[in-house]
């Protein structure tokens, strides 16, 4: 059987390879450039939660103090 050529798997597999870092990559540089090439802090998160209305000034002070406390 030959390493290389019409028998072989490896380059089927090398190119899926390919393929697969090119698309991780593409993700990355998609999802980086969407959240503005920087990454929220969890103080803000919440903020922006309260302000939304998702959670109570109550739930807000216990996430800020337990976030506080990890720091």
């Amino acid at each position: 059987m030959h390493m290389m050529g019409y028998g072989s798997y490896w380059p089927m597999i090398m190119m899926a390879i390919i393929w697969i870092g090119l698309i991780v990559v593409a993700v990355v540089l998609i999802a980086n450039f969407v959240n503005g090439g920087r990454k929220q802090r969890p103080l803000e998160i919440a903020k922006e939660r309260l302000a939304k209305g998702e959670i109570s000034e109550e739930e807000y002070d216990r996430l800020k103090q337990k976030l506080k406390d990890k720091q």
